[in-house]
């Protein structure tokens, strides 16, 4: 089954959006212990210069199409934790940790996220909302 997306509102920009998603993206990364390759592999691989400028000078950051959709991927996964297991910390370590669900084969969402492809943090983001009925 194919998902379709909304179409973008009128006035929706990329750029505009791009400061404040690499910004989330820093807190969500710092909050999961995440060191700077995979960072760089959720993020799709962008050169480190690149990643280093947008971390520097977030409000200068221009996010591909490809960079935003993982950016979104990894802010629902996010948030479907906390409404999940509202203990902050618990919510944190929960990527980490390995996982008998099918779709996970014994180890952690973590390590399916960083399998490198965006259709691997899309799973992770369906099977946490379908955890939480949504």
């Amino acid at each position: 089954m194919a998902v379709r997306y909304p179409r973008p509102a009128a006035g929706f920009s990329p750029d505009a959006m791009s400061p404040a998603a690499i910004r989330a993206f820093d807190n969500i990364a710092r909050l999961w212990r995440l060191d700077l390759e995979m960072q760089l592999t959720l993020l799709g691989n962008p050169p480190r210069s690149t990643f280093y400028k947008w971390k520097k000078e977030p409000e200068l950051a221009r996010l591909g199409r490809d960079t935003l959709e993982r950016i979104s991927y990894v802010l629902g996964i996010y948030k479907a934790l906390q409404i999940l297991l509202p203990d902050a910390e618990v919510a944190d370590n929960w990527i980490h940790k390995p996982n008998s669900a099918s779709i996970f084969g014994g180890q952690s969402a973590l390590q399916r996220m960083l399998s490198g492809n965006v259709s691997d943090l899309y799973v992770v983001r369906q099977y946490l909302d379908a955890m939480r009925g949504g």
